[in-house]
């Protein structure tokens, strides 16, 4: 529900939005939400099935957490629902539609899951990351906004990431992000070129939980952490190139303007969806991309070295995007189903 008196502040809060978040009761994100000041309301959630089997039983998920959703609609009456899609969304945005609730959806990747293929229907608008998104949607329904970032990434500062990882402001630095929960592959490739790497860059290296090399603990321009939470904003603002071995948060790297290296899950361990993603940024000249079937230590040093040189190119591709102000537009979308 909206408060009577409209602020022009474009974030919903400071519009005084009542904003309340919807999840499985032990989704991983709960402590966020809750720790940001924002109700967390649970609902009973599966995962879905397999596309041939909702082909013979298509009311599976009307049953999977519906009727907790239809009571916390029912209770809360909120004016407009925001999914980001996912199956824990499913039964909410049925919900909504059986309570003609309007429903605005984004999906992240470049052709949308089965849940958001569920919940396009139901919805009133479809916001997508892609251009090459638009011809999988309804017309009357896509809106290519770009992924709402958080404002506080958008906060970093260079001198305080570069002091949180005891580096130097004399020379570049690398950012390597494993994945959420790392990835052996790319972690072992840039522990195998770490040598010609120190050579020219200062390396800061997420890895994921459990993938800390202590033999490489107090290596001069090397730094290693298995999770970083709030300083992470820092290292990105002291970082010269990313290199991100899962193409999941491209969005942010476009909005920090950081060029940056992708290297998406093959499609043999996943439905694809990283690579279409990575590619897409590639042709806008976003980002460069190094497939994982094609990662070696050779590959990998080249490609960052090719990075490095034409970093220019692509922070310049990145200025001109107009994919930059996806907060604003999916708030002013939110804004038109409210009046």
């Amino acid at each position: 529900p909206r408060y009577t008196e409209p602020r022009p502040d474009p974030v919903p809060q400071a519009a005084g939005y009542d904003i309340r978040y919807i999840g499985s009761y032990n989704g991983m994100e709960r402590k966020l939400i809750e720790n940001a000041g924002i109700p967390y309301d649970g609902i009973s959630s599966g995962k879905l099935p397999d596309i041939s089997i909702l082909k013979i039983f298509p009311t599976i998920p009307r049953r999977q957490g519906l009727r907790g959703s239809q009571t916390l609609l029912k209770d809360h009456k909120p004016d407009v629902i925001f999914s980001k899609g996912g199956f824990v969304a499913v039964p909410v945005v049925l919900a909504a539609k059986h309570y003609k609730i309007p429903v605005i959806i984004h999906e992240s990747d470049m052709t949308p899951g089965l849940a958001n293929k569920i919940c396009i229907p139901s919805a009133l608008k479809v916001c997508c990351n892609f251009p090459e998104t638009l011809k999988y949607l309804p017309s009357d329904k896509a809106v290519l906004t770009g992924s709402p970032i958080r404002a506080e990434l958008l906060q970093g500062d260079r001198l305080s990431g570069l002091s949180y990882a005891h580096l130097s402001a004399g020379r570049p630095v690398l950012l390597v992000i494993g994945g959420s929960l790392g990835s052996v592959a790319v972690n072992t490739a840039v522990r195998n070129i770490l040598p010609r790497l120190l050579s020219s860059y200062q390396v800061i290296h997420i890895c994921g939980k459990g993938n800390l090399d202590e033999s490489l603990i107090g290596t001069a321009g090397y730094v290693q952490y298995e999770y970083v939470d709030a300083p992470l904003k820092h290292l990105f603002a002291a970082a010269d190139l990313v290199n991100q071995g899962r193409a999941n948060s491209i969005c942010e790297l476009l909005a920090l303007r950081k060029p940056n290296l992708l290297i998406p899950l093959s499609a043999a361990a996943s439905r694809g969806d990283q690579i279409l993603n990575a590619n897409s940024f590639a042709k806008q000249g976003f980002s460069k991309v190094l497939e994982e079937e094609a990662l070696s230590d050779d590959s990998l040093f080249d490609a960052i070295n090719d990075l490095y040189l034409n970093r220019n190119s692509y922070i310049q591709a990145m200025e001109q995007s107009s994919l930059n102000n996806a907060v604003k537009t999916v708030v002013s979308l939110i804004e038109s189903c409210v009046k």
